[in-house]
């Protein structure tokens, strides 16, 4: 398990970093502000993400989002592949205002990669999230399905930002 785990974050950080060579910068998109993370702890549920390495074949993958003492966010990532259930654990930290969507995670060593939240629902129940590059995005929900109507608006506005939609993969089945 502790090699599964080394495997996944050292992937993570190779993409990441591999990433930003080829693909268009986020940094134009703006992250969600005003945000508060006390409402964003808790388990979210992917629905759909842009396809990398680190999460190749996983299906039923969760992330969770628990408050440190020192303002920091514990993440754990988790998820099947293969009939196994493998988690990768991380660490979060805020870029600058807490109150912006902004945080950089890591799960591996010293490296980071940034996690920028660029949609978020009013009630907090779903989200959408990005990285530094565009070749990162994931439609995120408080469960494991998300109204058709919320995906769809998920999706034209990832399009309009420059995603590639139409490379979506859904690790519960397709929503539409």
């Amino acid at each position: 398990m502790i090699r599964t785990i080394l495997l996944l974050a050292a992937s993570a950080v190779a993409a990441i970093f591999s990433g930003c060579r080829s693909a268009e910068s986020t940094a134009s998109i703006p992250a969600v502000r005003p945000f508060d993370a006390e409402r964003y702890l808790g388990t979210w549920y992917e629905i759909a993400r842009l396809p990398h390495s680190f999460e190749r074949d996983m299906t039923k993958v969760t992330a969770v989002y628990t408050a440190r003492k020192d303002g920091g966010i514990d993440v754990l990532n988790a998820g099947w592949r293969n009939g196994e259930y493998r988690t990768a654990r991380g660490r979060a930290r805020f870029r600058g205002d807490s109150t912006v969507g902004e945080l950089e995670v890591s799960f591996f060593g010293p490296f980071y990669g940034q996690y920028r939240i660029i949609a978020l629902a009013p009630d907090y129940s779903s989200a959408m999230v990005t990285s530094s590059t565009c070749d990162y995005l994931w439609i995120l929900a408080r469960e494991s399905t998300l109204p058709l109507e919320t995906f769809r608006q998920y999706k034209e506005q990832a399009a309009k930002l420059g995603f590639n939609v139409a490379a979506l993969e859904y690790p519960n089945g397709r929503p539409e």
